[in-house]
């Protein structure tokens, strides 16, 4: 059987054989076929974002899945958290998100939420994967008299923006605060300053003029450069860089100095331990998450548990542990409290309410940790692997541990795109010699693989 998930939900070149509108509509209609015989609501929310193909993917799948008796939400542009929140908000059977996240636009993706706001399960994958590849669409079809109905339904964005204003302390404001907020041409293009200019802030904006083809285009969480000159410039507090669908935050401090993930959630942990709002002793990150992010969590009675990557991984063991708050370090932050996935804009909000909390600058909350010296390669290839590469990847990371003690190596392939990521984490300035050796390797397993 072929395989249509990845990391995040379904993700392809726009227009090519894993992204087009044949394959949107027929997954409506498998959805909307699976869906309508469980609910009595039969409701499914769509929202997208700026990127150029959104709008055929959008009318392909909402055609699926009014061909199969759903009735559908569309709210236009949102970003991905918000048609989470709004998938349980509006009692919607299922929610859907268009987009490809911090990808350039000539790509295009789609991902579901079910009616708590949680990423599908791995059960609802395998089955529309399988009903994907051994089904005809016209399976799903409904009669005449029950398909569905479609509207477009104004204030969505709104209902989201009151939402998120909850997540910051009642009676707090952001008056003095001069934030530069990069909204990366994205989903967040007018939600994010609306959010910012309501509660007081001094707000410069940047990334606010999608047209298409420049989301995620040398500005957002990815390309955080133009930002950090900005903050300098007009000698901002704190500068914000979202990605195009809104799930991703990183923070310039005032100095113009990059906050990732990692240093984010620590700080954020850091805060409600302070608060005693911590669920329990149990902050979640992945297996790429910095050694010395552990370190000081360890040093300060808390304990990192390690995920595979993905938010959907970190968010079901934060339901594990009872864990508060979780994320990636690529800028993907959940607070249990508020989320179920990554939401850019709740955790920026937060970082801000420990610098009026505190009275302090953003380059004081951001730095706890010293990182322990990181070095990322990219290996890229052809065509995905015929064979399972996983252990022949492991073994290799395995066996070069042995040649770097006290240090982190991870060999992983991307669940989005034809690479294979390695990740080397050590104090050794000899690193460089292990570091080519690793590569070859990696490129001899996937000649064997027939990948290159």
């Amino acid at each position: 059987m072929g395989k249509l998930f990845g990391t995040d939900g379904i993700r392809g070149l726009a227009n090519s054989s894993i992204m087009n509108v044949e394959v949107a509509s027929k997954i409506g209609a498998i959805i909307g076929n699976k869906l309508k015989s469980l609910t009595s609501t039969k409701r499914v929310i769509i929202g997208k974002d700026t990127r150029l193909s959104s709008y055929m993917i959008e009318n392909a799948i909402t055609s699926g899945l009014l061909s199969s008796g759903m009735n559908v939400i569309l709210t236009g542009p949102v970003p991905t958290p918000a048609i989470s929140f709004l998938t349980r908000s509006m009692r919607c059977d299922i929610g859907i998100m268009i987009s490809a996240s911090h990808n350039e636009y000539i790509d295009n993706g789609i991902k579901f939420f079910d009616a708590n706001g949680e990423k599908i399960s791995d059960q609802l994958q395998y089955e529309i994967e399988h009903a994907y590849f051994n089904c005809k669409i016209d399976d799903f079809f409904c009669t005449p008299d029950a398909i569905g109905r479609a509207k477009r339904i104004e204030g969505m964005s709104d209902r989201y923006i009151e939402f998120v204003k909850r997540s910051f302390p009642q009676g707090k404001m952001l008056g003095g605060i001069r934030v530069v907020i990069d909204c990366a041409n994205g989903a967040n293009y007018k939600i994010a300053p609306d959010i910012l200019w309501e509660l007081g802030a001094d707000i410069i904006v940047i990334g606010n003029e999608p047209n298409g083809v420049n989301i995620n285009l040398n500005c957002g969480s990815t390309h955080p450069s133009i930002l950090q000159q900005r903050v300098i410039e007009t000698r901002a507090d704190i500068g914000i860089a979202l990605d195009g669908d809104g799930d991703r935050l990183i923070i310039v401090d005032e100095k113009g100095e990059i906050a990732d993930g990692d240093q984010i959630i620590t700080a954020i942990a850091m805060y409600l331990k302070d608060l005693d709002h911590l669920n329990s002793k149990y902050v979640v990150a992945t297996i790429v998450s910095n050694l010395g992010m552990e370190k000081y969590l360890n040093q300060h009675g808390l304990e990192l548990i390690r995920t595979d990557v993905g938010d959907k991984n970190v968010y079901e063991a934060m339901k594990k542990y009872n864990s508060s708050v979780g994320g990636e370090q690529s800028g993907h932050i959940i607070m249990k409290k508020f989320c179920t996935t990554g939401d850019g804009l709740i955790s920026a909000l937060n970082i801000l309410s420990m610098m009026t909390t505190y009275n302090k600058k953003a380059s004081e909350i951001l730095n706890f940790f010293e990182k322990v010296p990181q070095y990322l390669s990219k290996i890229k290839f052809d065509t995905k692997p015929t064979v399972d590469i996983s252990k022949d990847l492991n073994s290799i990371a395995n066996e070069y541990l042995k040649k770097l003690p006290d240090s982190k190596i991870i060999i992983r392939k991307s669940g989005t795109e034809n690479l294979i990521r390695l990740t080397i984490e050590t104090n050794d300035k000899n690193y460089k010699e292990i570091e080519d050796e690793i590569i070859s390797k990696v490129q001899a397993v996937l000649k064997n693989a027939g990948s290159l």
